[in-house]
This record gives C-alpha cells, structure tokens and sequence, in this order.
C-alpha cells in the first residue's frame, strides 16, 4: 500500500496529467481553428463555446482532485494547506475571468474568453482585428481589474 506521501505524489501526479489534458486540448482546438479558418464563420462562435466548456470541465476536474486531498484523512497538514491554498487561488482567477470578461463585453465587443494567472492575463476578442483604441481600452480595463502591467497582458483578436 502506499503511505500518505506515495498518495499525494498519485494525486499530484493526477493534477499534472489533467492540466496537460486541459493545454493540450486547448491548443489542438486552436491548431483545428487556424487549419479550418477560412471555411466558415460558425467556428468563432464554436471556439468561444468550445473554449468555455473546455475550462469549466478542467477547473471542475480541478476542484474535485483538490477536494480529494483537502478531504482525505490520509492528506498531510502540508498537503490539505497546499490543495487549500490552490483552490483558493483557482477560484479567484475564476471570479477574475469571469468579471473581465462581462467589462469588455460591456465595452461594446462581441465575446472575449479571459484566462488569468498568476502573472498574465490572457485575452481572446471576437474580432477581425483590432485598433489601437480598441487595445488601449481593454488593457485599462484589465490593469484597473487586476493591477497587472500592460507588459502581461495579451491580446489575442480572434475572428
């Protein structure tokens, strides 16, 4: 049998593979997309739904392996603290994607999926291009939500 730390390295090891699932995932959508770009233009609006159900079904995934330490009588203080702070962290990112997304949305574009991190935050605008205006105002939405620098933010424009 395994001890308490051969069960967090599986459950850690868990994680990983989901999160390189979740990547994977997304970049092959974004690889089909490119290939399929000029077919037609129901794909825009498959890729945000796409992109949105991908996120939630990896987050849900997520949470419920990060509940399976927090809950395992097994799971070391070290451990329940760890996954504690990571769902945390998690939830607040979601919270923060999903607030950006309504604002930019609000400030009169079409879709737009927001991923954040620690670090960055990315942003995809359903949009043929955009100008510097458009740049300008979605990065002083994003830096006022969030406090990040214009340096770690990306925009991605998406039609």
């Amino acid at each position: 049998m395994l001890g308490k730390k051969g069960k967090i390295f599986v459950l850690a090891g868990m994680i990983a593979l989901l999160v390189v699932t979740g990547v994977l995932n997304i970049y092959l959508n974004k690889s089909a997309q490119k290939a399929n770009a000029g077919t037609d233009t129901v794909t825009s609006a498959d890729f945000f739904a796409a992109y949105r159900t991908d996120r939630t079904e990896t987050r849900n995934q997520t949470i419920m392996y990060l509940d399976a330490i927090i809950k395992d009588e097994a799971s070391s203080e070290e451990a329940v603290k760890k996954a504690e702070d990571d769902k945390l962290a998690l939830t607040s990112a979601m919270d923060t994607e999903l607030v950006l997304e309504g604002l930019i949305k609000a400030a009169g574009f079409e879709d737009a999926v927001v991923t954040s991190s620690t670090e960055n935050v990315n942003i995809i605008i359903k949009s043929a291009s955009l100008t510097s205006e458009q740049v300008a105002k979605v990065l002083e939405i994003v830096t006022a939500e969030t406090g990040k620098t214009a340096s770690n933010v990306r925009i991605i424009p998406v039609e």
